[in-house]
């Protein structure tokens, strides 16, 4: 693409461009001069931040840069900017000389938008051997990624009876041709929604990735001391002074703790907590179980046990009030020991730590064991590139609109920069520390409080910044058409559904376990774990006595389990949520009756058998070779049927020399379904063209077989 056809399709003079150009280092000087890809990408980004900023209005802009400024100035400057007599302009010019912070802070944030992140599945092909078609590539572009000059790719695709020069695109069957000349794979590359960006694991380069501040999350029963941990901790480690600040609006804070930074959230109690991960929020590194000494294991400290367990993150275990006479720390342990959380000193793996949230015995401790398990972690995260993450809890200002504590989990957040959450989008018009206290930027694992969104978004929201408005605008109306027709909240298998669940790897039913007496819980929870299905297991991640709550069903939502009752009759209310809350709710009064129908559930869980059935065999008796298409087998089927849509092996010699799939299956000039014994056909195999005449060509299909 020349400057000008650039020009011409960004809306641009060509002056524009070249100018943008000479300040990337792109070497053009003249209106017909050719741009390459990576020039493209680099304008595209700096074009787009341009048309970004003209589409906002002079007084938006204006009073962004004001926050800018007010926050990089110092003390002197905010003097003169509050003086009536001090003009505007003044102050801005004073502000270029003396804060050259806020040149940086542009600077940085145009920066950003050169570092384009890449977001992919969590599947990457993309090997030596293996060669990325995109869309539109030219045969120059593929010569680059073979490591071959644009001369060679020319005069090997004349090899195959095609004229295709350096800059011209080519189509994927002739760039397959080309690669399987040099023993490499061509696949297509992988187009993806950005607009669905929360399913996209975000691929860093490894040297832009810095360690980052662990996220923890305090849990326990009520009056055991959760609060009082906050609140000792928050002032205790934050400067004097500066211990205000919003929490109770954030939801969250951080401290700086010998050198190091750690990341609270203040969630009110376990709902919160489920709710957020039923959103598939996963926001939490370290849960902190906190239980009395005095009281040991409460009803709610086995729920916060349930939800750090499905939560799946490291748990430590805070023996709170040591300091009273009645504690008895080693009664705790061993409570906490029998809901399958083994002190490190009785050899299990998770660490026990006995505090005083009171008097702050033991809290250092604590927190020392927090950044051991955070380095062990390597918890990592790249500040260089556009920021994601959290939505902590939201709130309508009448003068301010949308207010929304969010979590930052990778990337950093600057002021102005275009962001979606939820289902809307905005643009970030102030930005608040955890202490009030407004700053321009935010980096990973910060918490902060933001202003500029066109609505109230939800807790467990992910969230997004963008290069432009309109693309975030964009993003925001896809996502909201899209969530009219699924459901936003993760819906819950049924038993049923479970049959025809086929995951990759291990595969697991969890499972809510309600019984009327500790026998029957006993019996049928041992009875569920006994089930000997290979590479199936059932996970009980909660049993208890007595009838179905709200809490179990809350726990099921978050955690894709179904819920069992064993004798227990749920009253109507508990069966309407469960059926809103899309749980499913299955009721026993036999246990080999349980047992049975979750054996059925995880067999059809497993991966089918397969049987192999060799359908026919042919002998390849002559050879004709085309450029365009490969080599075709002339054929004699000896034996059976061969079918278009079998498998296909290569044999020679007795030996197994290729193993793919049938290409296509023809009789004289037409396309067939199938070839029977006793008759000719032309075979080609996807991916093979070494064929011998005197080769066996097996056909075969794999046969579902049942499971006994």
């Amino acid at each position: 693409m020349t400057v000008q056809e650039y020009a011409e399709e960004m809306n641009f003079t060509v002056q524009d461009v070249l100018n943008e150009c000479k300040k990337l280092g792109i070497k053009v000087s003249s209106k017909d001069e050719l741009l390459n890809d990576d020039d493209i990408v680099m304008l595209d980004n700096t074009m787009n931040l341009i048309s970004a900023n003209e589409e906002l209005s002079i007084e938006e802009n204006d009073a962004i840069d004001d926050v800018v400024e007010n926050i990089m100035m110092g003390d002197e400057l905010k003097t003169i900017a509050n003086n009536p007599t001090t003009s505007k302009e003044k102050v801005r010019r004073r502000t270029q000389i003396e804060a050259p912070n806020n040149k940086d802070f542009l600077n940085k944030k145009k920066e950003m938008y050169k570092n384009k992140e890449k977001l992919t599945s969590n599947d990457d092909n993309n090997t030596g051997d293996v060669i990325l078609y995109k869309e539109g590539m030219s045969l120059g572009d593929l010569a680059k990624e073979l490591n071959i000059t644009g001369a060679e790719a020319v005069k090997k695709v004349m090899d195959l009876g095609l004229l295709i020069s350096v800059t011209q695109a080519v189509d994927y069957d002739t760039a397959e041709l080309v690669v399987s000349e040099y023993n490499k794979e061509l696949k297509k590359e992988e187009t993806q929604d950005i607009s669905n960006f929360e399913n996209y694991e975000i691929v860093d380069d490894e040297s832009n990735l810095v360690a980052r501040p662990p996220v923890i999350t305090i849990m326990g029963h009520v009056d055991h001391g959760k609060t009082t941990l906050l609140d000792y901790i928050r002032h205790s480690h934050v400067a004097e002074g500066e211990a205000g600040g919003i929490t109770q609006s954030i939801g969250a804070y951080q401290i700086n703790y010998n050198g190091n930074k750690l990341t609270f959230i203040d969630t009110p109690g376990h709902e919160a907590f489920t709710a957020m991960r039923a959103r598939g929020a996963q926001i939490t590194d370290i849960v902190i179980i906190i239980v009395s000494a005095e009281d040991g294991v409460m009803p709610q400290t086995k729920e916060a046990i349930d939800h750090a367990k499905s939560a799946g993150v490291p748990i430590v275990v805070a023996i709170n009030k040591i300091d009273r006479p009645n504690a008895k720390p080693e009664r705790v342990m061993e409570e906490m020991a029998n809901e399958g959380l083994t002190p490190e000193e009785w050899g299990g793996d998770i660490p026990y730590l006995k505090i005083s949230a009171l008097t702050g015995e033991g809290v250092n401790n604590l927190l020392d064991t927090i950044l051991a398990i955070a380095e062990v972690h390597n918890l990592e995260a790249n500040p260089n590139r556009y920021a994601v993450g959290t939505v902590i809890e939201s709130r309508i200002d009448k003068q301010m609109g949308g207010v929304a504590s969010i979590l930052i989990q990778n990337g950093t957040l600057r002021l102005g920069d275009p962001i979606v959450v939820g289902l809307i989008h905005g643009r970030v018009r102030t930005m608040k520390d955890d202490l009030g206290k407004e700053i321009v930027e935010a980096g990973p694992s910060t918490p902060v409080e933001i202003t500029g969104l066109s609505g109230n978004p939800d807790a467990g929201d992910k969230f997004m910044a963008f290069e432009s408005e309109k693309q975030a605008r964009d993003i925001a109306e896809k996502r909201a058409k899209d969530a009219k027709s699924k459901v936003v909240i993760n819906k819950p298998m049924s038993l049923d559904e479970l049959f025809a669940s086929i995951q990759n790897g291990v595969k697991e039913i969890n499972v809510v376990l309600k019984c009327d007496v500790r026998g029957s819980e006993e019996a049928v929870k041992n009875s569920l774990q006994k089930i000997d299905v290979e590479g199936v297991k059932c996970k009980v991640i909660r049993s208890g006595i007595g009838t179905v709550t709200e809490s179990d069903i809350s726990l099921a939502q978050a955690s894709n389990a179904i819920i069992i009752g064993f004798n227990v009759v749920p009253n109507n209310a508990i069966k309407e949520y469960a059926k809103q809350s899309n749980v499913e709710l299955r009721l026993y009064t036999i246990i080999y009756k349980v047992v049975e129908e979750m054996e059925a559930a995880m067999k059809g869980m497993l991966d089918p058998e397969y049987e192999e059935v060799v359908t026919g065999n042919a002998t390849v008796r002559q050879l004709f070779k085309f450029s365009k298409v490969g080599t075709i087998a002339g054929s004699y089927v000896t034996d059976g049927v061969i079918k278009s849509s079998s498998n296909m092996r290569v044999i020679r010699d007795g030996v197994i020399i290729y193993d793919g799939k049938i290409g296509s299956l023809q009789r004289g000039k037409e396309q067939v379904k199938e070839a029977k014994n006793g008759f000719e056909c032309g075979i080609t195999i996807d991916g093979y063209n070494d064929i011998k005449e005197g080769d066996i060509l097996q056909a075969y299909e794999n046969v579902e077989v049942k499971r006994k």
